[in-house]
């Protein structure tokens, strides 16, 4: 038998991650890349010593009841941890990682992807001309909104959120304004051309685009409900890459069917892969299967934290990116 510790990836990661773990630890693979069911997430946490989970795979505090767990540690496979309960896995003596840094700057890419779509209507345009339902120019067809000079919300100004507000500010000439639960030193601030308001409400009455980059669960599940979609110019558009929970999505469709918002961009669901039918129906809205992180480098990058933070545990030292 191998003297290595055993370690459960719950997903297929890319092959250059793969193969540093192998060589580092008795490494099972997921080789059919299907969630795990709950009672198989249960089962690997008493059968290895290491589970790696991704974002779709949910860790309640159920999973951790009833002793007998053989895991010690949690490489998370992402920045955002709120599928685990992390309250559980520390009162079961787990620790948890998470890969925070390395996809800043891919996430922000797929944020401004999505303003730039849903404000210029580009998912409408490209299904209506691959449909061949394209006519031809004319002056009057499938206006969108403007976007330079507009004023953009940020709602969390950590490192994606400002990566946002530089893209928009010193890219489109945007006025940036944001909320964060802490107090930001405005010149860090106005390194990103962004000005902080006192609460979320201040910064959805006065912004034409308003992107989310807050942490999932908790205190911010629902943060965006019927209430505050109604502080929001008529105008505005909404965007989300942070995590589905945030927003309550039946609330949002409402406000996407009334015109309580002019649209919405969307790449995190509440309940994912399962997106309502109601929101797939919706013309104003761009939505994308959670590609946030979704290249390469960033992929590999995110791995490779994972295997320096496990290897770390397992080596005796603290892992650089623990959580829990």
């Amino acid at each position: 038998m191998s003297s290595k510790p055993r370690i459960l990836l719950t997903r297929r990661w890319p092959a250059a991650v793969e193969q540093v773990l192998a060589e580092r630890f008795d490494v099972t693979l997921n080789e059919g890349d299907v969630p795990l069911t709950a009672a198989e997430l249960a089962e690997a946490l008493r059968t290895y010593d290491a589970v790696l989970p991704t974002v779709s795979d949910r860790l309640p505090a159920d999973l951790f009841a009833g002793g007998g767990l053989r895991a010690k540690i949690l490489g998370n496979y992402g920045v955002g941890y709120n599928h685990i309960d992390v309250a559980a896995a520390k009162a079961a003596d787990i620790v948890v990682t998470n890969t925070p840094g390395v996809l800043t700057d891919c996430t922000a890419d797929i944020a401004m992807t999505l303003l730039l779509a849903v404000a210029r209507r580009a998912g409408e345009g490209e299904r209506q001309v691959r449909a061949g339902e394209w006519s031809g120019w004319r002056p009057t067809h499938m206006i969108g909104g403007k976007i330079t000079g507009k004023t953009l919300g940020i709602i969390g100004f950590g490192r994606i959120g400002k990566a946002m507000a530089k893209r928009c500010h010193f890219g489109f000439d945007m006025d940036v304004v944001f909320y964060n639960r802490s107090r930001i030193d405005p010149a860090e601030a106005s390194r990103y051309g962004a000005r902080q308001l006192d609460t979320v409400e201040d910064v959805l009455k006065v912004a034409d685009f308003v992107s989310l980059h807050c942490p999932g669960g908790g205190e911010n599940r629902h943060l965006i409900n019927a209430e505050r979609l109604a502080l929001m110019k008529k105008g505005a558009y909404l965007v989300n890459t942070a995590r589905g929970d945030v927003i309550d999505e039946p609330a949002l469709i409402a406000a996407l069917e009334n015109g309580v918002i002019r649209g919405a961009g969307l790449d995190v669901f509440e309940a994912e892969p399962n997106v309502p039918e109601r929101l797939r129906g919706l013309e104003n809205v761009v939505l994308l299967p959670h590609l946030g992180s979704a290249t390469e480098e960033t992929r590999v990058a995110m791995g490779m934290k994972v295997a320096d933070n496990i290897t770390a545990f397992f080596d005796g030292r603290e892992p650089p990116d623990r959580v829990a």
